[in-house]
């Protein structure tokens, strides 16, 4: 059989007529309702048009997905089958101001980040702020862990601290509730149905840092996770509650999440400037400074050079012009027994 006949429009027909059902539903284009829902297929991911590729775009943090399409990505990633982590029941008490700021501050990130969602999607978002003031990656008291980053243009850890929400009165009652789940919280209520969770997002985005940690579970609209590997077992979490609620230092207001953004700093980070000098046949490498010191003079760590000159005092001035003028006085002074040319 020639390529002609093979390929005519008869003979393919009599072939795709000889198909069985399945074979013939996943070949047939004119199907209404494309890959029938019984192959087991995620509904909506069952047939791939050539014209529109897929789009995903989850390569930088700006990228945007649409609500449905993160719905379907954040279903196909799987939950954990490992065991979660039993965390221990954190309890602070004491007088100052200490409690009453940590409660403040506990009852603002379930307010702002959970008001409306169910009782135990509110107790699961504490539980997260206590397990990353736990953690050795994150700042030791409940306002560091919740203002985390709240100075920076982007990457605030919670996202009522830098988006404008902390404007809008509460509504009181969702404001008490809030604040009972994190009083409950402060007083030793453990969430295990999250375990070591230090992360989560609503189903309806589809983060880029998502793909890099465990996933642990969903609870109303939020799904939760945790660091991989020994960063995310029970015995990481070694930290201390220090206290000093009031001290939101300029490193927790401008500091990042070492496990989601410490790679992009460096990513977006310039390649730091190089020059390469040769003398006496020897190469060597330096690393320009780039640090400014008062009064605009740029001071160079050791192994670098300053990108800028530094200006001569006026000692060392009149030093240069006294060597200059010897060494013009010893040039013009013919020496002994040198010839003058007539």
């Amino acid at each position: 059989m020639t390529v002609a006949r093979a390929f005519s429009e008869p003979s393919l027909r009599a072939r795709f007529a000889s198909l069985s059902p399945t074979l013939r539903a996943l070949a047939d284009p004119a199907s209404p309702g494309g890959t029938p829902a019984w192959l087991g297929l995620t509904p909506g991911w069952e047939t791939l048009d050539l014209t529109r590729p897929p789009r995903l775009e989850l390569s930088a943090p700006e990228a945007v997905v649409e609500a449905e399409d993160a719905r379907r990505i954040n279903a196909l990633r799987p939950v954990s089958r490992e065991p979660l982590a039993r965390m221990p029941a954190f309890r602070l008490s004491g007088a100052g101001d200490d409690p009453r700021r940590a409660l403040d501050c506990l009852t603002q990130a379930v307010y702002y980040e959970a008001a409306r969602e169910p009782e135990l999607g509110q107790a699961a978002v504490a539980q997260v702020v206590l397990n990353r003031l736990r953690h050795p990656g994150y700042p030791k008291s409940v306002c560091g862990v919740v203002y985390q980053g709240s100075a920076r243009t982007t990457g605030c850890q919670f996202t009522f601290t830098c988006d404008g929400s902390l404007g809008r009165a509460p509504e009181p009652a969702l404001w008490s509730a809030a604040n009972a789940v994190a009083r409950r919280a402060l007083s030793g209520h453990v969430v295990r149905e999250v375990g070591s969770a230090t992360h989560y997002h609503a189903d309806y985005v589809a983060p880029y840092w998502a793909p890099t940690l465990v996933k642990l579970a969903q609870i109303g609209a939020h799904i939760f996770y945790r660091w991989t590997g020994p960063s995310g077992e029970a015995s990481a979490f070694s930290g201390r509650y220090a206290g000093g609620e009031a001290l939101l230092t300029p490193a927790i207001l401008g500091g990042v999440d070492p496990r989601t953004q410490a790679g992009l700093e460096v990513l977006a980070a310039p390649p730091p400037r190089t020059v390469t000098l040769a003398l006496a046949g020897e190469t060597r490498t330096y690393t320009v400074a780039e640090t400014e010191a008062s009064g605009g003079l740029v001071l160079p760590a050791p192994g670098q050079l300053s990108p800028v000159r530094r200006r001569p005092t006026p000692e060392e001035i009149r030093r240069i012009n006294e060597a200059l003028a010897d060494l013009e006085r010893r040039e013009a002074t013919p020496s002994a027994g040198t010839a003058v040319q007539p």
